[in-house]
């Protein structure tokens, strides 16, 4: 059956995720300092990375929120060093903002607008990153969180949502993603077709059978024209 909806992961798929946390964990922390000194004083900024994934660690149940997550972590800074909860909301929203400044790979976009139009696209992410503030919004039918899911993948859920968006059945929907477990297994798990982005060219963990490979998401567009080509020739033979 031919592919009608192509869903994208987002961080390290379409661009490189860890330098943007680093860098939105840094904005915070100065804005600690200036606004919430006793906290910035208490933790330098390795030794508050180091708090919040201690505490994170301690709800996984939390872990498809990261959003709620964060600002129960943010309330808990302030409770230790005796300020209110009015940090919370400006606290989160200095790091998302950061946090959503990102700097898409080279082939994104050209990807993105050889196939809006051609077939349903959605993003599906674990995080919160939110394609309309980061400007990509346009090219997305629809888009799929963890925290809005109710849960994170690679469980089904998050898969499952995303198919009731799109309106097409798992076998008509192709999933692209950076993680072998959470896009390509997760994602198989419900039937749908998988493309494992894999620039290192890893092999592949136990379980993980994708239905193609390609190195960056510039190959893709190849990559699904020459299937739709194998399938009309088959039909056509």
């Amino acid at each position: 059956m031919p592919i009608r909806c192509i869903t994208f992961d987002l961080d390290d798929t379409l661009w490189d995720c860890m330098p943007v946390i680093e860098r939105a964990e840094r904005v915070f922390h100065d804005w600690l300092t200036v606004h919430f000194p006793r906290i910035a004083t208490r933790y330098d900024y390795p030794a508050m990375v180091a708090h919040r994934k201690e505490w994170f660690a301690q709800y996984p149940e939390l872990h498809h929120d990261l959003t709620t997550l964060r600002k129960r972590w943010l309330a808990q800074l302030a409770r230790e060093e005796g300020y209110d909860e009015g940090l919370v909301e400006p606290g989160f929203r200095v790091f998302w903002e950061a946090r959503n400044q990102v700097a898409l790979y080279d082939d994104v976009l050209d990807t993105l607008d050889r196939l809006k139009g051609r077939y349903v696209l959605g993003a599906i992410t674990n995080g919160n990153a939110d394609v309309h503030h980061i400007g990509i919004g346009g090219y997305f039918d629809f888009f799929v969180t963890a925290a809005r899911a109710g849960a994170a993948k690679p469980h089904p859920d998050i898969f499952t949502a995303a198919l009731d968006e799109a309106g097409t059945a798992a076998r008509e929907t192709l999933h692209v993603g950076d993680d072998p477990v959470r896009d390509v297994i997760g994602a198989a798990r419900v039937g749908m077709h998988t493309l494992w982005v894999n620039p290192q060219e890893l092999p592949a963990p136990e379980g993980c059978t994708p239905d193609g490979e390609v190195r960056s998401v510039g190959e893709v567009v190849p990559w699904v024209n020459g299937r739709r080509n194998a399938l009309r020739a088959k039909v056509e033979g």
